[in-house]
């Protein structure tokens, strides 16, 4: 454990991120993540920086992140490549960030929209999968009430939900006509579940995408679980949660979408080509400042 940490602190669309610029080894991460969240209590993420000596040593990266718990984050990479234009002073432009588990770095495009604030675009790869698993409620009351007012038989049924599984973090997306859609309105028994389900599914991390009506703009709730770091958060955005939904509706209509989710604390927009496997997240980095902890 370190004896001394800093961190700044980042609002991408209400997801609010610290990013630790001290060196931390990745055992000791976790703990590290819990106590800067015990006394930052807005904070719903910790990543943890490097700074790339050598550009060609990093694959082209100009800054590293690695999650607390391992995952994938979208809005920490943009706080990432934000940071980086922060320290050196840039305006806008390209900044590769390299993102643990991640093959290959993200290019993301910033602007600077006022200081120490930026609107971001990713380019994302391709999601390694998008299909449909069969789950069922743990046995409960909450669990049965929620599937007979779907009109299923409870908790011995079994409903498809698609998933999009990404590098580092897998999706499932509750659309509004389906069966499980009820858990957004029932938070513990949906945290109960998404931990069980994430077990089941032998994911990294796993999310579960709430979706409203809507076409150009959706609602989304989202809610995300990440076992490496212990965390279940209620979101006020999540950016890779809005590609896995943007890809997923842009493959089940099989044509280009362009959408944005209309999330707790903001807005995401997502561009998805299928017939490319084009997909660009467009969000925001905003530095609300820094500090150091015992």
């Amino acid at each position: 454990m370190m004896d001394r940490v800093q961190y700044c602190i980042f609002d991408p669309t209400g997801n609010i991120t610290a990013l630790v610029e001290t060196h931390v080894d990745i055992a000791d991460q976790p703990a590290v993540a819990s106590k800067i969240m015990e006394l930052e209590p807005d904070v719903e993420q910790v990543g943890f920086i490097t700074y790339a000596n050598d550009a060609a040593s990093s694959g082209g990266a100009a800054i590293s992140i690695r999650m607390a718990g391992g995952e994938f984050c979208g809005n920490a990479t943009m706080c990432a490549a934000a940071l980086f234009a922060i320290k050196r002073g840039l305006q806008g432009g390209a900044v590769p960030v390299k993102v643990w588990g991640v093959s290959a770095p993200f290019e993301v495009t910033l602007e600077q929209q006022a200081a120490f604030s930026y609107r971001a675009a990713v380019s994302m790869p391709p999601a390694l999968g998008i299909s449909t698993v069969s789950l069922r409620p743990s046995d409960g009351a909450g669990a049965s009430g929620i599937l007979k007012d779907a009109g299923t038989d409870g908790v011995s049924a079994m409903l498809a939900l698609p998933i999009v599984e990404m590098e580092g973090i897998s999706h499932i997306i509750i659309e509004p006509d389906s069966g499980f859609h009820g858990l957004k309105d029932d938070p513990a028994l949906a945290e109960s579940l998404l931990r069980q389900w994430c077990g089941v599914l032998g994911a990294e991390c796993l999310g579960m995408m709430f979706l409203g009506e809507g076409a150009a703009l959706r609602p989304l709730i989202p809610l995300v679980y990440v076992p490496g770091a212990d965390t279940m958060f209620w979101e006020n955005s999540c950016a890779s949660g809005s590609v896995a939904a943007g890809m997923y509706l842009a493959a089940k209509a099989g044509s280009p979408v362009d959408v944005t989710f209309d999330e707790p604390a903001g807005r995401l927009r997502v561009e998805s080509d299928p017939a490319t496997g084009r997909t660009i997240l467009h969000g925001s980095a905003i530095l609300r400042g820094s500090t150091i902890t015992i």
